[in-house]
């Protein structure tokens, strides 16, 4: 998502909302990529994660290996302040657009507990077999649940870039950033709706 936006506005020339959106997209398709591939092959659980860390280091590496990403020196957006251009000129513009974030993906979130796709999710991560049984598929749900996990993160990503305005490999695909993104939901609790916002919020004040 970070290197997403600052590719799409500084060798596109798109506007830094056009480039939000194509962002969200592009890290939405490399999430129902991995997923794809990786529950295609049956990971579960500890080797999911580490698969994920994988194709994270592989990131990494080719970052690191072309020039349109900046190489090891990585990619420098310049400071346009105005909201046009996702800048602003205190920190207060930042924290506003970032608690809309938050809203926003506790609003999905919260709609897909209550639908029947939250359903699937629920009785998948429960008993995949008892799942089937009930007519859910669990590929396409896990397909689902990382595509849009994904999303949220190309967000997260492409709001990162715009803050700092700068980003590189290490920053974007290093373990710290992949680590800190599961510590969050694991502290606060997995599986329910402000658990992950709480355990980050604690985390970062610690």
């Amino acid at each position: 998502g970070a290197y997403v936006q600052a590719i799409a506005q500084l060798q596109g020339g798109l506007n830094a909302w056009l480039a939000l959106a194509l962002a969200i997209a592009a890290a939405a398709a490399v999430g129902a990529f991995v997923g794809a591939l990786s529950f295609r092959y049956g990971l579960k659980g500890s080797y999911f994660a580490l698969v994920t860390l994988a194709f994270a280091e592989v990131f990494r590496i080719g970052a690191l290996s072309v020039d349109f990403t900046g190489g090891g020196v990585g990619l420098m957006l310049p400071l346009q302040t105005a909201a046009a251009n996702l800048q602003f000129g205190s920190r207060k513009g930042y924290i506003v657009l970032m608690l809309a974030f938050v809203v926003a993906a506790a609003a999905v979130t919260a709609g897909i507990r209550h639908s029947r796709f939250g359903a699937g999710l629920m009785a998948v991560r429960d008993n995949e077999d008892a799942a089937r049984a009930v007519a859910v598929d669990p590929q396409a749900a896990k397909r689902g649940a990382i595509t849009l996990s994904a999303a949220f993160m190309g967000a997260a990503g492409a709001f990162y870039v715009q803050v700092f305005q700068y980003i590189d490999p290490a920053l974007a695909f290093g373990p710290t950033t992949s680590v800190e993104a599961l510590v969050a939901a694991i502290v606060g609790g997995m599986g329910t709706l402000w658990g992950p916002v709480l355990g980050a919020a604690v985390l970062h004040l610690l």
